[in-house]
């Protein structure tokens, strides 16, 4: 009975294995394509900003910061 206890021990730790290995590939593909995305936001809306609502010759941190009325503090 104890080769057979073994024998499923070495299942077991095999199929723990696998599935940590899966787990750790799909959450970093996911933090990967959600990086992915926040920083394309980030670029799109710095442009925004750039484009639309930043004055001549003003950064577009200090367009935010105006429009997020920060820069009266």
């Amino acid at each position: 009975m104890s080769k057979f206890v073994e024998a499923n021990e070495k299942i077991v730790q095999g199929v723990v294995k696998g599935y940590k290995k899966i787990e750790d590939g799909v959450v970093g593909g996911y933090k990967k394509i959600e990086n992915g995305v926040v920083e394309g936001f980030g670029k799109v809306t710095d442009k925004c900003v750039e484009v639309l609502f930043a004055k001549k010759g003003e950064s577009v941190e200090d367009a935010k910061a105006r429009l997020s009325g920060k820069d009266k503090e």
